[in-house]
């Protein structure tokens, strides 16, 4: 049986590998290795045909070597070698089949952004551009196909953000339900200050007594909505205790109304009215909702905050960007180089012209770990690197700020938090899909 831990643990391993290319320090060690101490050669051959892509089985045997180093690193227990095996068969075919479908999309990704990222490259292998054109050509890769690989992956990723986002649905009661919970949270109840001009109907009315009183609250509410002021005509019909007040009673959390009450006003702004009566046991009430007081709902904290943003690939793994971002955070310590320069220079996003500013942030705007992060830095404090689905971050905050936003900003956030709730889920069902569609040939290997 497939011990669903070390699954998930080579899931892991493999998304840190990126595309499937060789990596230049690890062609370099290849190069130098000989003699006894050598790996024995195996030859290659199709493990898969996807689409129009190949697997090949040296692919494999990288990828599996380069797991296997990981896991040794950090104690990790790993599947059996067979399951081993097919696992990262499993995650190529699946890298292959998001290439394709990428290609398919129509993204397109523009010179100058590749070129930042081939840079990195090369800057991380400590090399200049010339001598990664050479290396390359002396492992006898085509610096072009090595550019459209790079390419391919940030396409990849932007491709998959925008069909896994448009597949998460998010209802309106999935963010109410979400609201009450952070309001309950926060200890702030909702407070409203409603108005009310009632036509009372005695208990055990007939129908007839009934219907006339409801001639009498239809009439006022169509003066109302006339353009006659509410305090008036409450102060001239209305059967209840505030009418001297035209009706108002006042300021009260939203628990100590009837439910009925707050249902009524909830979708109206202050100063408007109920177009519909609305039926109790006491009888007929017109509803105004007068203002309204959310507490420390709408109060959230906002974060000026800029970013350094690398993205691991083969040609670039995960644990040599961090080591990158690390150094960057250093010289910026130092005071050798500023954040806004190395940003313009490195940054793998559109914030780079900007010196990786991405101004104003409100919560649930940003991945959970980035936005965890840059929570926890004092004012222009920098971080260490922070591993996101994006890639690797440098994150500085340069501001805060608490503000007050109105009921369809707080919506929106609500939304955002849910989409980013909903990603994982979505994304195991769009890869599911995209391989359920793609075609797909197991080769058995040569005998």
């Amino acid at each position: 049986m497939t011990d669903p831990y070390a699954s998930r643990l080579v899931r892991r391993l493999l998304a840190l590998l990126g595309l499937s290319m060789l990596l230049l320090a690890a062609s370099g060690a290849h190069a130098q290795s000989s003699g006894a101490n050598a790996p024995p050669r195996t030859a290659d051959f199709i493990v898969a045909v996807v689409n129009q892509e190949l697997v090949t089985n040296a692919e494999v045997e990288r990828r599996i070597a380069q797991i296997r180093a990981d896991a040794a690193r950090s104690n990790a227990r790993l599947p059996s070698d067979a399951e081993l095996r097919r696992q990262v068969i499993d995650v190529l075919i699946d890298e292959r089949v998001q290439v394709t479908n990428a290609r398919d999309s129509g993204q397109r990704v523009d010179d100058v952004e590749l070129d930042r990222a081939v840079a990195n490259v090369a800057a991380q292998n400590q090399m200049t551009m010339p001598q990664l054109r050479e290396r390359l050509a002396k492992d006898g890769q085509d610096f072009k196909r090595f550019r459209d690989n790079i390419r391919d992956q940030i396409m990849m990723e932007r491709v998959r953000e925008k069909e896994v986002n448009a597949r998460i649905k998010i209802t309106d009661a999935e963010i109410d339900a979400l609201l009450q919970k952070r309001r309950a949270e926060a200890g702030a109840a909702l407070q409203l200050d409603i108005a009310q001009i009632l036509i009372t109907v005695p208990e055990g009315a007939s129908i007839t007594e009934t219907a006339q009183r409801r001639v009498l609250a239809d009439k006022a509410l169509a003066r109302v909505l006339g353009g006659e002021s509410f305090d008036a005509v409450a102060r001239e019909v209305s059967e209840d205790g505030n009418r001297a007040q035209g009706g108002d009673i006042g300021m009260r959390p939203a628990d100590r109304l009837p439910d009925v009450f707050v249902a009524a006003v909830q979708p109206l702004k202050p100063g408007e009215v109920s177009k519909t009566l609305l039926r109790s046991a006491a009888g007929f009430h017109i509803l105004k909702l007068v203002g309204r007081i959310d507490g420390g709902a709408f109060k959230v904290q906002q974060s000026r905050v800029r970013h350094i943003l690398i993205r691991p690939s083969a040609q670039l793994t995960e644990r040599a960007v961090i080591q990158r971002l690390t150094e960057f955070k250093r010289q910026i310590e130092a005071g050798s180089k500023t954040f806004e320069e190395l940003a313009r220079d490195n940054s793998e996003d559109g914030s780079a012209p900007q010196g990786g500013e991405l101004g104003w942030v409100s919560p649930g705007m940003l991945v959970p770990e980035f936005e965890q992060a840059m929570n926890k830095l004092p004012l222009n404090g920098i971080s260490d690197p922070v591993v996101t689905r994006f890639g690797v971050h440098l994150i500085q905050v340069l501001e805060r700020r608490e503000v007050t936003l109105d009921p369809k900003q707080e919506r929106e956030q609500a939304s955002n938090i849910l989409r980013e709730q909903k990603f994982e889920a979505a994304y195991e069902d769009w890869i599911r899909d995209l391989r359920a569609r793609a075609y797909v040939e197991m080769r058995e290997p040569p005998q």
